[in-house]
C-alpha cells in the first residue's frame, strides 16, 4: 500500500495534546500535514470566516516543525490545507483528537466534526475522532484507533459526502468492550445562561446546563461509549428529513 497523505486538524487548537498525539501516530503510516486553529475553537460548529483577514503561522514543537496554525475555524483550516498548502486533495482528512465526546446533539455544535464535514463537502474522505472526557487518561488509544480506521477508510472509502465520526471511551485498552456501528443519538444539553456579577458590579452571563440522556441502547453513539464501546457513526451533511417530505407536501402546500 502506498504511503497516505493525510491532513490533520482539530478544534482544540494546534497546541492541544490530542492533535499532537494523533499526528505522531499517523506519521507511522502517512505523510502528515497539520493545519489547525491558532486558538481553541470548540463548539463553533461549521462556521467559516468571511469578513476578517486570516493569517498563517509556522508552529515549532520540541525544536521541530509541527504544522501550520491558522487563525480561523476548523472548516477554514481544512479549506486552507487543501486549497492553499497542499494544492491537491489529500487521501484523507482526520480531525481530532477532541477532548470530550462528540455524540448525539453535540455533533451539531462540534468544530471537530465540522472540520471532517468540510472535507466531506470537498469530496475528501474524512474522520472525526474524540475521547469521551475533557481530561483523558491517554490519547494514545484514540490515536491508534484513528490510524487503524484511516487505513480502512482509504481502502474502502465512504460515499461522497459521508464522514466517519469515532468516539473512544475514556478507559484502558483492556476495558474497551469492542467497536460498534451506531446512530447519532438524541441526548442533549438542557442549558441556560446563568447571570453573574463581575468585580466591577456589572452583569455577565455564563452557559451552564445538565446532560439529558434520552437514549438507552448501544445502537446510539453516546450510550454506546458510556458502556465502553468505541462508537463508529457515519454522518452526512445532507440535513434533509426524508421521512417527512410527504408530511410537508401534504399539510404545508396549498
Amino acid at each position: 500500500m502506498k504511503k497516505l497523505k493525510i491532513l490533520v486538524t482539530n478544534d482544540d487548537g494546534i497546541t492541544a495534546p490530542g492533535i499532537y498525539a494523533l499526528a505522531k501516530e499517523l506519521q507511522k503510516i502517512a505523510d502528515v500535514t497539520v493545519v489547525a486553529p491558532l486558538t481553541e475553537q470548540s463548539a463553533v460548529g461549521h462556521a467559516i470566516t468571511m469578513k476578517n483577514p486570516l493569517r498563517l503561522k509556522d508552529i515549532i514543537i520540541n525544536n521541530e516543525f509541527f504544522g501550520y496554525a491558522f487563525d480561523g475555524t476548523p472548516a477554514d483550516c481544512v479549506k486552507m490545507g487543501i486549497r492553499n498548502i497542499l494544492k491537491e486533495k489529500p487521501d484523507l482528512v482526520i480531525s481530532g483528537i477532541n477532548n470530550g465526546a462528540n455524540t448525539a446533539i453535540n455533533i451539531i455544535y462540534s468544530g471537530t466534526v465540522s472540520g471532517a464535514r468540510e472535507a466531506a463537502i470537498m469530496d475528501v474522505p474524512s474522520i472525526a475522532v474524540s475521547v469521551t472526557s475533557h481530561e483523558p487518561k491517554t490519547y494514545d488509544i484514540a490515536a491508534q484507533i484513528a490510524a487503524e480506521y484511516a487505513i480502512k477508510v482509504f481502502k474502502n472509502p465512504l460515499p461522497n459526502g459521508t464522514l466517519l465520526n469515532i468516539n473512544v471511551p475514556n478507559c484502558s485498552k483492556e476495558e474497551i468492550k469492542g467497536h460498534i456501528v451506531t446512530k447519532q443519538g438524541k441526548s442533549k444539553w438542557d442549558d441556560e445562561y446563568e447571570e453573574r456579577i463581575d468585580p466591577m458590579g456589572k452583569k455577565y452571563y455564563w452557559l451552564k446546563g445538565d446532560w439529558i440522556e434520552l437514549d438507552n441502547s448501544i445502537d446510539y453513539d453516546h450510550f454506546a461509549t458510556q458502556q465502553n464501546y468505541v462508537s463508529l457513526t457515519p454522518i452526512h451533511f445532507d440535513l434533509t428529513d426524508y421521512e417527512n417530505l410527504t408530511f410537508v407536501k401534504k399539510y404545508y402546500l396549498d
